[in-house]
């Protein structure tokens, strides 16, 4: 089972399976609120976890397998699997895309909502009652603009956004897990002092995870996490250094996301293929792909059982 990741039985079901065996008696808003529970006690237990990021359903069900306790989307794995730049992926679409990975993984699934699919804390609002619609237990919302001139909102703007989704997420029947994004070092913003005060903010308004992406120094990583006193999910694999799970607990930090990094990895190891075939017409990355009897064996299991997977 992966470092960080021990759910108990009675929140979680067993690793890797999440309730699928139970599931065929349950009613669809039982499974969410089982889901909703299990993931925000993820949240209150000692250490770290790790959050994966599936981009479809194969590697929703891979990564269930793999015995991960909850699962993440992410917007630029998605829009890459569609020949699409992240952030060219419509609400609906990505919509559908996370009741597709709610359907496979079996697992609670966190959804990165982008900036909410709008300006208006209306529309944040909006969204997070549709994520939790389509299944999603827990969702992010971030302050970007998506706008060159102006990246990231100003700040009581983004702070009203996130009471909006706020009060969207208390209204549901369970309890939606709102994770508030600041922006600013995905921005060229490497401004500290605006970003904890930013997820501050967003704390106070209701927020129940903060998460500031690009950082990666543990210094400022730590800085945060004591700044907020708050559940602090930090990415890793997007640029900078790599800490390790422990290193990242022991700076305060509860989950870790690696965003688009496991897509990236993968249509790497396809680009150094094609680059291969293309200009030396050998065929040696081959030998490093998944045999296919493996593949269908894992695909052709009823649900996400364990599996060892190289071992």
């Amino acid at each position: 089972m992966p470092r960080g990741c021990k759910p108990k039985p009675d929140d979680c079901g067993a690793p890797g399976t999440f309730l699928i065996a139970s599931e065929s008696a349950m009613s669809r808003s039982d499974v969410q609120a089982r889901h909703a529970e299990a993931f925000r006690a993820l949240h209150t237990r000692p250490g770290a976890f790790i959050i994966p990021n599936p981009w479809d359903a194969g590697t929703a069900r891979l990564l269930a397998m793999a015995g991960f306790p909850a699962l993440a989307t992410t917007s630029a794995g998605f829009a890459f699997s569609k020949g699409l730049p992240d952030n060219a992926i419509g609400r609906d679409a990505m919509l559908q895309h996370i009741a597709d990975i709610v359907a496979a993984g079996g697992l609670p699934v966190s959804a990165d909502l982008e900036n909410g699919f709008g300006d208006e804390p209306a529309t944040v609002a909006e969204t997070i009652r549709l994520a939790a619609e389509a299944g999603a237990v827990g969702g992010s919302i971030e302050d970007a603009t998506g706008r060159a001139d102006k990246p990231i909102y100003a700040h009581d703007a983004a702070v009203e956004r996130i009471a909006a989704a706020v009060d969207a997420a208390r209204a549901l029947p369970f309890p939606f897990t709102l994770t508030a994004r600041c922006e600013n070092y995905l921005n060229g913003r490497r401004d500290l002092a605006d970003t904890i005060a930013r997820l501050v903010a967003y704390r106070d308004a209701g927020a129940d995870v903060l998460y500031a992406p690009g950082l990666t120094d543990p210094d400022d990583i730590a800085a945060v996490t004591r700044a907020v006193s708050a559940p602090v999910n930090v990415v890793m694999g997007l640029q900078g250094g790599l800490l390790s799970l422990d290193a990242l607990a022991a700076l305060g930090v509860k989950r870790v996301s690696v965003g688009a990094a496991l897509a990236r990895a993968a249509l790497g190891a396809f680009l150094r293929g094609a680059t291969e075939m293309a200009h030396d017409g050998t065929f040696t990355f081959a030998a490093d792909a998944i045999p296919g009897r493996e593949l269908n064996r894992w695909f052709a299991a009823p649900d996400n059982s364990p599996v060892s997977f190289g071992r």
